[in-house]
């Protein structure tokens, strides 16, 4: 409806009396200055130039209703046209249609002002379409991943009510609300700093400081984790390697790469943790022997909430990985992963090096 009141308010027609007044004006006066110069000094009789001005003149309104009509020609087809695909496409961008695609037309093998647009339209609408996409699968996922946990907690708490329940129950039902709701308050908790990462909020406070003790004080942190599980734990790091960057941020890198690595390595495996100073980089290798990744899943794994393994994925939510790749990309590094299936995953950072000089 909002379409055919706009569309009203166009209007077209091929034949304009105003443009056809000023072609006729502007022919008269090329016409009649071409006449005066013509025959200035020239001795030409009155009834001849009387005669021959009536016929000009003829000829005058003859040829200012074909200019007039070839304009409005020319500008049905090189105008009027591709404005209202322009116009069709923008209606339907508006009303969320983002699959709308404009065809180019024919301008004789260039490029004009049209079809800049047409083409700046075109991928306005693609963007458009991916963002849209983005949006209802994050929606999708992020309901998905609040639904679990809130289930359980639902679910367990509705059984703690019952007054004969036993006392293990009890601790035990209380410790799965508790991991639910951690992990429920996990899940936000990413979600914000993905979002403020992604929107450019976070604003990184890079500064030169030790990697090897950073990465040290990290894996310490999951001392417990190894412990419980039995994994042997090896390292090769490299001491004094000075990097300029976010010290908080990549904390956050090394905590999910080291979290994964344990995750996935079943008990009594090995997680191998080393820091190579080359020339100008840093390269940070995180290895495990765990169950592997296969290529197809390889190529998704920095995705928002993607979980390649489901048999973990009560443990996780699927936003780990995609944290590491914003922080490393906002570091100006570059993150990869080496991995097949049944062999474990090797996750290698590269960031540039400081200089080990005294600051």
């Amino acid at each position: 409806m909002k379409k055919e009141q706009q569309e009203k308010k166009i209007v077209r027609i091929l034949f304009s009396v105003w443009k056809y007044i000023v072609f006729f004006l502007l022919i008269s006066f090329v016409v009649t200055c071409s006449m005066l110069l013509f025959f200035d000094g020239m001795d030409v009789p009155e009834e001849i130039a009387r005669a021959n001005s009536l016929i000009t003149f003829v000829n005058i309104i003859f040829l200012s209703f074909i200019f007039s009509l070839l304009d409005s020609i020319r500008r049905k087809y090189k105008v009027e046209r591709p404005l209202k695909q322009i116009l069709d496409a923008t209606h339907q961008i508006t009303e969320g249609d983002f699959r709308v695609r404009i065809e180019h037309g024919d301008s004789f093998g260039g490029k004009n002002e049209f079809d800049v647009i047409i083409e700046n339209l075109n991928k306005m609408a693609e963007e458009l379409s991916g963002i849209e996409t983005l949006r209802t699968d994050f929606i999708a996922n992020v309901s998905h991943e609040l639904k679990t946990p809130l289930s359980v907690i639902h679910s367990y708490a509705t059984m703690l009510q019952n007054t004969e329940l036993p006392s293990h129950k009890r601790m035990e039902y209380a410790k799965t609300i508790t991991e639910a709701s951690r992990r429920l308050s996990d899940l936000i908790t990413n979600i914000l700093k993905l979002s403020k990462l992604e929107n450019q909020q976070i604003y990184p406070d890079t500064q030169k400081y030790n990697l090897s003790e950073q990465l040290c004080e990290c894996l310490l942190g999951f001392e417990n984790i190894w412990e419980k599980k039995g994994l042997e734990i090896k390292t090769d790091i490299d001491e004094d390697v000075m990097v300029k960057a976010d010290a908080e941020l990549l904390t956050l890198v090394w905590n999910n790469l080291f979290s994964n690595a344990m995750k996935f390595t079943e008990d009594n495996g090995k997680v191998v943790v080393a820091l190579k100073a080359e020339d100008e980089f840093v390269l940070v290798r995180v290895s495990d022997d765990g169950c592997g990744i296969s290529p197809e899943i390889g190529q998704h794994i920095f995705e928002k909430f993607y979980q390649g393994d489901k048999s973990h994925s009560m443990q996780g939510n699927g936003l780990g990985l995609a944290l590491v790749k914003r922080v490393i990309d906002i570091m100006g590094g570059e993150i990869f992963v080496e991995s097949a299936l049944g062999r474990g995953s090797t996750f290698i950072v590269k960031l540039r090096r400081e200089s080990s000089a005294t600051i």
